[in-house]
């Protein structure tokens, strides 16, 4: 037997806490509600509900995937088109499985350079076209829609600029598009272009679908290895689906506590990785737990933090400032690289002599116990989550375990954890500002509310020489 990950929550409960003590017997007395929430959440699936279907993307692997893969990986670069769920989760596997400083390193090694293009921004679009060559670039071009507009306009000028290079018969052949298999804009450009195709599967929504064609292409092209990712993701779903005891079943006990303390009004969560590698799996985390849980006045807001980093910005904040958070720290026990910290010889440095001889990983651990010794010490709930190290074996459960347990607490705050209403208003207001036909309403929308923000103002002005 080996540990898949483990999640230490004793420091969430108990009489230590300041305020809003949770004890150990309240989070038993949830188990009902959990157990309901589960059972929905699994009844979506079987049914086959909008949003369920994430539940079996690690039993499901097109098999294109592979083949398109290695295509690409003959290519110098590869730019993915998309946003928020179309971005977010391939950086953070990027982040996770690959050396740091990736297209640094790539002319060294047989795979390509990779670039995102996900804000609209003129000058991060121009600078990625001007260090590709356009004749070995291929673009991943990914909305499940086809609508979003971030996503259409960038495309729009990649495929311009690489129609205008290559020719239009060229560049179909090197444009990959994932999105909706049976209509939208991209789905009609594919078929009129030829373009190869990849499914987003109509029921996983964007931010729970990083272990679907949209986060593991871009993943397998660079060298990640994708079947791992979804065996790790497989053993982590086949242990909550077995597993039926309140203490025994992570994502239960993680929606639990997260729902303990919201009640008492901290509906804040601080997810805190300690090595950078993981430092995108905050941002993805961020908008997983933030669009899924934020509606009806409800919610727990997301907080990203990287340790030790944040240690010497936040940290004060969170053990003296306002007892309003739940805090996440997330753990790799073992790491490939390391360094010992040499030895000084100059007397200047003579103080620095506790470091010398010690590993950076230990450092690095000892910050990470300090600062969640330094929270209970103030009184803070604090989760410890850790995986025996970083691969995509132990990167896909836990991807499979944080989906599953946001889903959970949503279902517990008796709200949709797979819809997101208040981006789609804004995707409105956009298309109506844009002059899109049909949205005369909500243009009308805009202009009444946008007079609120300059209802009142500063202008500071200075005189010029």
């Amino acid at each position: 037997m080996k540990s898949l990950l483990k999640l230490h929550y004793g420091a969430a409960l108990g009489e230590h806490l300041t305020s809003g003590v949770t004890t150990f017997q309240e989070l038993l007395n949830l188990a009902p509600l959990i157990k309901k929430a589960d059972a929905l959440l699994k009844s979506r699936s079987e049914l086959e509900l909008e949003g369920s279907g994430w539940l079996l993307l690690p039993h499901k692997k097109d098999k294109k995937i592979n083949d398109l893969a290695a295509w690409l990986s003959s290519m110098t670069d590869v730019i993915q088109i998309g946003i928020g769920g179309s971005a977010l989760g391939n950086m953070m596997l990027h982040n996770a499985l690959l050396p740091p400083y990736w297209n640094e390193m790539s002319p060294t090694l047989p795979r390509p350079r990779f670039y995102m293009a996900d804000n609209v921004d003129p000058q991060e679009n121009r600078a990625i076209w001007d260090r590709v060559d356009p004749r070995h670039t291929a673009l991943i071009v990914v909305s499940k829609s086809g609508t979003t507009a971030e996503t259409m306009a960038n495309f729009l000028f990649f495929w311009e600029e690489m129609k205008q290079t290559v020719g239009t018969e060229q560049a179909a052949r090197q444009t990959i598009i994932i999105t909706d298999p049976e209509k939208g804009v991209l789905s009609e450009f594919a078929k009129e272009r030829g373009c190869a195709v990849l499914p987003v599967p109509p029921n996983v929504g964007g931010r729970y679908s990083v272990l679907s064609p949209v986060g593991l292409l871009s993943a397998a092209v660079l060298g990640a290895d994708t079947d791992s990712l979804l065996e790790g993701a497989r053993k982590m779903a086949d242990f909550l689906a077995d597993e039926h005891d309140m203490e025994g079943n992570p994502a239960w006990v993680f929606a639990a506590i997260s729902w303990l303390h919201f009640i008492r009004k901290r509906n804040m969560i601080v997810f805190m990785p300690y090595i950078d590698s993981l430092s995108m799996l905050s941002e993805w985390f961020a908008q997983l737990w933030g669009e899924s849980l934020g509606k009806e006045g409800k919610g727990s807001t997301p907080i990203k933090a990287l340790g030790t980093i944040d240690q010497h910005s936040q940290l004060q904040l969170y053990t003296e400032g306002p007892d309003d958070k739940l805090f996440l720290l997330l753990h790799v026990s073992s790491l490939k690289e390391d360094i010992v910290i040499p030895h000084a010889e100059e007397k200047s440095l003579a103080s620095l002599s506790y470091l010398f001889g010690q590993s950076m990983n230990m450092l690095r651990y000892s910050e990470q116990l300090s600062t969640a010794s330094s929270l209970v010490k103030a009184g803070r709930p604090v989760l410890w989550l850790e995986i025996p190290e970083l691969n995509a074996f132990y990167l896909g459960a836990l991807i499979y375990l944080l989906e599953y347990a946001t889903a959970l607490t949503g279902f517990i705050m008796d709200i949709n954890p797979f819809d997101q209403p208040g981006v789609e208003l804004g995707k409105e207001y956009t298309f109506a500002l844009m002059g899109r036909s049909g949205f005369e309403v909500q243009a009308q929308e805009v202009a009444r509310f946008s007079k609120n923000l300059s209802s009142r103002t500063i202008t500071v002005s200075i005189e010029e020489k």
